[in-house]
């Protein structure tokens, strides 16, 4: 693949319409247009299969309508790849970049037919060696974001891209995987911190409620990409609706970042984030720049290694039998299953003998396996 993108300005705008479109043709292409009317630079859809992201038996989540198995909530969301196809063509003739998330090797394979000038890679996808080794051979501009994630995670997805290539092409965008994400919890020092420590150009995810306090302090620290959930209304029924902003907001939002990033051009890092102060307060500003030392906020520290991938089982395995690509699969754990091992281990496992039984769902462990002597 050899599409290039090229962005005028920085901070790259995205509006992460996710799975607000329901499956519907004409809310997407609303959504598209609110997107590109209230300022967005592109906007990003997921490719979603339920059984590339998680097991049928991962528990329950509680909806409006009543506890619903996670698994079907996912299932609702798959549309056909015409749809994408569709979209891809309707965004780009509205003048914004389309963007995508695939979660599995079908999705993925998908989305490379549709030759995307760029990529994303979501938190919980950021250690799922197979998918990310895929997606860095791909040569395009690459959005990994790090939510729910550590310095090594991040770090062992790196080394993917320079197996391929090089790192040059990722941005590398710092998240706090909770939603609605604690204003208190940004820490957004840190994306003066990756760019030291990794080497790439970082920008920010923001699931935090308000529109402008997050991104603008971002931009003042020179952000290359600003992601942030956009809807049509909050009370819409998409997933991610209740946290997203609706157009009159986002477009608050990108007025904001813009007037940020002239001050940042024009005068420095020190003189926007002076602005900024004096814009959101001094108390909120230095509340979210934080102190810049990687960790897991408080908000999503517990789902370390729920969130993220590691391999299941995808059906039952008996005592003493393969482990095989057909019975296997990295999976998000979420609910109640128990976790695996991470994905990278998944090739070291293969043909291996089960060493008891392995339920259905159940994250396969170190002490499940028989390895050859």
């Amino acid at each position: 693949m050899t599409a290039v993108m090229t962005t005028v300005r920085e901070p790259f705008i995205i509006a992460e319409l996710g799975t607000a479109h329901g499956g519907s043709v004409a809310k997407a292409k609303e959504l598209v247009d609110a997107a590109a009317f209230s300022g967005a630079d592109c906007v990003k859809f997921q490719i979603v299969y339920a059984d590339e992201i998680l097991h049928p038996n991962t528990g329950l989540v509680p909806l409006p309508g009543g506890d619903t198995q996670l698994y079907d909530v996912f299932k609702k969301l798959e549309v056909s790849p015409a749809f994408f196809a569709e979209m891809k063509a309707y965004a780009e003739s509205k003048g914004v970049v389309f963007l995508a998330s695939p979660f599995g090797p079908r999705s993925a394979a998908e989305l490379k037919r549709l030759a995307p000038m760029s990529v994303k890679i979501a938190s919980p996808e950021l250690n799922y060696t197979q998918l990310v080794r895929e997606v860095a051979r791909w040569g395009i501009p690459v959005f990994l974001s790090s939510g729910v994630s550590t310095l090594a995670d991040i770090e062992e997805a790196l080394v993917l891209f320079d197996e391929a290539g090089g790192r040059d092409n990722v941005t590398l965008l710092h998240c706090v995987t909770s939603y609605p994400a604690p204003l208190s919890e940004y820490n957004l020092r840190l994306l003066t911190t990756l760019r030291g420590i990794f080497g790439v150009k970082t920008g920010i995810s923001d699931h935090s409620l308000e529109p402008e306090p997050v991104p603008c302090i971002a931009t003042a620290l020179g952000a290359a990409a600003i992601e942030k959930h956009f809807c049509l209304s909050r009370d819409d029924s998409g997933l991610d609706d209740p946290i997203a902003l609706p157009p009159t907001r986002f477009a608050e939002m990108v007025k904001a970042v813009r007037f940020t990033a002239d001050i940042r051009r024009e005068d420095g890092e020190t003189k926007a984030l002076t602005a900024v102060g004096k814009r959101y307060g001094a108390g909120m500003a230095g509340t979210i720049l934080g102190n810049g030392v990687k960790r897991l906020s408080p908000s999503e520290a517990a789902n370390y290694g729920r969130t993220n991938r590691s391999i299941h089982a995808l059906t039952a395995i008996p005592n003493g039998a393969l482990i095989t690509t057909g019975n296997t699969a990295p999976l998000r754990t979420e609910k109640i299953l128990r976790p695996g091992l991470p994905p990278a281990m998944w090739e070291k496992i293969l043909d291996c003998k089960a060493r008891a039984f392995i339920p259905a769902g159940e994250g396969i462990r170190l002490e499940d396996i028989c390895f050859p002597l």
